[in-house]
């Protein structure tokens, strides 16, 4: 192969390359996806101020799950339906809101401000156990009975939500 055909595919190879890494890493890098809601036409219409309203609606993502783990003497994994961890977020939500003139001079607008508070869960797990014990060298090898185990690992749910209210002028 000649050096200049090395070099044209290479720059291909690498253009290629790079157009799929660009296009792939803004979706994956998204946590939370802006929501506007426009209101300036009817703002124009009817002729008076209305309130500004934008938000946010989380992009959930699933983590691994951790792998059931071997028990000494149970003929099960400890945990038959592992838990998925799951992050995302609360939707979020930025408000401006006009008031006439009520609080007093000064305070026409009112603002609350509550972002997309991150969200961190681990959905419900299973964990059995067989109604017989592991071989027993003492019995020729085999199991003896026992009272079956089910136990259910709850579900859990992490967050901090965040929200600020103000009044002012024009805010």
């Amino acid at each position: 192969m000649k050096p200049t055909t090395r070099r044209t595919l290479a720059a291909v190879v690498t253009g290629v390359a790079a157009a799929v890494g660009a296009a792939v890493t803004p979706a994956a890098a998204a946590t939370a996806v802006p929501v506007p809601v426009p209101l300036g036409g009817a703002e124009t219409a009817l002729g008076m101020e209305l309130p500004e309203v934008a938000g946010e609606v989380p992009v959930p993502t699933a983590g691994a799950p951790e792998g059931p783990r071997y028990v000494e003497g149970r003929l099960l994994p400890e945990r038959a339906l592992p838990q998925v961890p799951v992050r995302g977020g609360l939707p979020g939500v930025d408000l401006r809101q006009p008031l006439p003139h009520v609080p007093g001079d000064g305070f026409d607008h009112a603002g609350l401000d509550a972002p997309a508070a991150d969200l961190r869960t681990l959905t419900p797990g299973l964990s059995l156990d067989a109604p017989l014990t592991a071989p027993d060298p003492g019995a020729l090898g085999l199991p003896s009975p026992k009272l079956p185990e089910a136990g259910v690992l709850a579900p859990v749910l992490r967050t901090a939500p965040v929200a600020d209210l103000g009044l002012g002028p024009g805010l």
